[in-house]
């Protein structure tokens, strides 16, 4: 990513997804602090939904997962 380039939704998910496999370890505190950087980085960035990705409860679209 080039300097002045906004996050997009892969970037997103890439990150959500190297958070998920670690989130045990990383702590929810260290992940609230990311959704804070990732809202600044992208003003469409959906916090709720990337939390619940991360929680496991919702796909990296949205939707719950069954």
């Amino acid at each position: 990513m080039q300097k002045g380039e906004i996050m997009t939704k892969q970037h997103f998910i890439a990150l959500a997804d190297t958070i998920k496999a670690n989130r045990d370890t990383i702590g929810m505190k260290v992940i609230r602090i990311l959704a804070d950087f990732c809202e600044q980085q992208n003003p469409q960035f959906d916090r709720e939904k990337w939390l619940n990705y991360i929680a496991g409860t919702h796909g990296p679209g949205g939707g719950k997962v069954k």
